[in-house]
């Protein structure tokens, strides 16, 4: 896939992009929503041979607190693979990527173009970390931002650094993030996925991972928002 390059983009795309993006946070923090997370080792024909999977639900209280619940215990059977705590970190911060304004120093940014992208006319940019500190987690990749109002509508990179040393081996897949229109103003995470290969030393781990977003539920000033258990 290529990317057309037939429009030149506004000298302030970026500061629009990341100040709608501050928008986004700040309304999506007003909805509950469920996060289900499956994680799948494959091995080298391609079937299923260790699975973790988790549900969380973000609710509202009768006091207008915002809090995360989990549905009910992980069901962990990977057999050669450990979630670490950059992988939940990469879950809650990295794969639902927003480019916010106050980031915007952090990431060398490039224009590449603009491409249609889940029927949207958009705007295509690559951002890469400036500087890449061991205690920091950052996104690397791209990005499709929609001509019309500058709502990132899909990313697709992976969350660096690596971590690599004598004592742990701690790589991370790339994923690709796409967003739904919620609401008729305001694009959300709607779903991650990855099905890549990574390079281990003691040999190749293939991966599948789907994270989905459902049920985005608006909180009002009396309202509770809760779901129902997994069944």
């Amino acid at each position: 896939m290529t990317v057309r390059g037939a429009d030149a983009p506004p000298p302030d795309l970026m500061k629009r992009i990341a100040h709608h993006e501050d928008e986004t946070v700040e309304e999506r923090r007003n909805y509950a929503y469920r996060q289900t997370v499956t994680l799948q080792e494959l091995n080298d024909r391609g079937m299923e041979v260790g699975r973790y999977s988790e549900t969380r639900d973000i609710v509202f209280s009768p006091q207008q607190e915002r809090s995360e619940r989990m549905v009910s215990v992980p069901l962990d059977r990977l057999k050669n693979l450990r979630l670490t705590e950059e992988d939940f970190r990469d879950l809650r911060d990295i794969q639902p990527f927003v480019l916010r304004e106050e980031y915007l120093r952090n990431y060398e940014i490039k224009f590449r173009g603009d491409e249609q992208m889940d029927g949207q006319d958009c705007w295509v940019v690559e951002v890469r970390p400036r500087q890449i500190l061991s205690t920091q987690r950052f996104f690397e990749g791209l990005i499709w931002a929609s001509k019309k109002d500058l709502s990132i509508v899909r990313t697709e990179g992976r969350a660096v650094p690596r971590i690599l040393s004598l004592h742990q081996e701690n790589l991370f897949p790339r994923f690709t993030t796409i967003r739904k229109l919620v609401n008729g103003n305001f694009w959300f995470p709607a779903m991650t996925y990855a099905d890549d290969t990574l390079p281990f030393h003691t040999g190749p781990q293939r991966i599948k991972l789907t994270v989905r977003y459902n049920n985005y539920q608006k909180f009002g000033s009396s309202s509770v928002v809760t779901f129902d258990p997994v069944k």
